[in-house]
């Protein structure tokens, strides 16, 4: 089950059959399934207080991954600024759907086990991204 919710920010979530079938699609490619997966759209200030209190970071980000892995599937929430997503958008001359597909990916690709700590594998879940976000 795959559900999606914002909380004191306007919905972006278009065509949730099609969001939905997409994610499976690439949960399915790495072998796995999907349990119970939560995307939260929330502000910049709601995500940097579960950056702070969860990773004991304080800094703006667009997306925070947290595994809820107890039976079998892919389970997690994935939390996702708005605000953040929109500039990005901005920065990089692509439409805020593009750009909160990207981080909707990024934070299953996660979940899926692929990690961005260093810059190789930073280009890799990149590389990741793009080819997912063109089969979208």
């Amino acid at each position: 089950m795959i559900t999606f919710l914002a909380t004191d920010v306007p919905t972006a979530f278009r065509d949730q059959a099609r969001l939905r079938k997409w994610l499976i699609s690439v949960a399915k490619d790495h072998g796995h399934s999907i349990g119970e997966l939560n995307y939260v759209l929330m502000s910049d200030k709601a995500l940097l207080q579960y950056n702070r209190d969860f990773l004991n970071h304080d800094e703006y980000t667009d997306v925070i991954t947290f595994d809820g892995q107890t039976g079998t599937g892919i389970s997690g929430d994935v939390l996702m600024s708005l605000d953040r997503i929109t500039e990005n958008a901005k920065t990089f001359g692509v439409s805020v759907q593009h750009e909160l597909h990207r981080v909707m990916v990024h934070g299953l690709l996660h979940l899926l086990g692929h990690s961005d700590k260093s810059i190789a594998k930073r280009k890799g879940m990149s590389a990741m991204e793009n080819r997912y976000l063109e089969v979208y």
